[in-house]
């Protein structure tokens, strides 16, 4: 049985060596209101040692067939299933029927966007996501209204979560080392965890806005077949970045209450 896993290039893979690190990491999770915790892709378990320390139900689900091994030869605790899974794929609810769980890791970068879009679908069970991105993944889903990098990933994130950048780590934290620094962050779920509008609007609003980001509400929105009156609204005027999370709420609901919108 080998000590170490090959860190794979296809499967985004740098496991993290820096145990003060990890021990920072597992310290992200504040514990308050859930039990259970599932870490994704735990590798080698550096961090997964430091999560064994806090009275938790852990999960540690990693795609890699050969981590899986070295996990399960390295780790026997009882408050600990390791599993092979995509958490991409996986129906977690399934794994946490109706139940409050906290999701953490040391996120491979290749999937790390869709990792968080993937979490947002479970906001109602996930009151607590912390862990580490590439650091401009990190800063975007933190970034405020106004700031270049923000866009889709933070308005559907800071709808439902309180976003915080915590610290950032050095490539040489990891082995292999990335080329580029990492971040960690923590997203609280909010008190009101649900939106005053239709969510499926919100979200499409949103992603419609950004994805012509230089133009103005007015044109990257053409599709909503807005009605004259309302595309003559002071907030159409303005740009996708511009606007705050509750301005998009706002807008979302102008869009629903407008006579002429087909979505609506």
């Amino acid at each position: 049985m080998s000590d170490r896993v090959r860190a794979k290039k296809h499967l985004g893979q740098h496991f993290l060596h820096d145990t003060g690190i990890a021990k920072r990491i597992a310290d992200t999770l504040t514990l308050v209101g859930y039990k259970k915790v599932l870490e994704i892709g735990p590798g080698m378990g550096v961090l997964t040692q430091f999560l064994l320390e806090k009275d938790i139900a852990l999960t540690a689900m990693d795609i890699d067939t050969e981590s899986v091994s070295f996990l399960r030869n390295h780790f026997q605790h009882q408050r600990l299933t390791v599993m092979e899974a995509d958490f991409l794929k996986v129906p977690l609810e399934e794994l946490y029927p109706s139940e409050s769980f906290a999701i953490t890791g040391n996120f491979p970068y290749n999937i790390s966007s869709q990792i968080v879009f993937r979490m947002l679908e479970y906001r109602a069970q996930v009151p607590e996501f912390t862990g580490m991105f590439q650091k401009e993944v990190a800063q975007r889903i933190c970034a405020s209204e106004g700031s270049k990098t923000y866009g889709i990933l933070s308005v559907l994130t800071q709808a439902f979560y309180e976003a915080e950048y915590l610290f950032t780590v050095k490539p040489g934290a990891f082995s292999p080392p990335p080329k580029v620094d990492s971040g960690v962050l923590r997203l609280r779920r909010k008190e009101h965890a649900t939106l005053p509008v239709s969510e499926t609007l919100f979200f499409k609003v949103v992603k419609t806005a950004f994805q012509q980001r230089r133009k103005t509400l007015r044109n990257s929105l053409k599709a909503f077949n807005l009605s004259p009156e309302l595309k003559e609204d002071a907030i159409f005027g303005q740009r996708p970045e511009q606007l705050s999370v509750p301005q998009f709420i706002a807008l979302t609901q102008k869009i629903a209450n407008d006579g002429l919108s087909t979505n609506g």
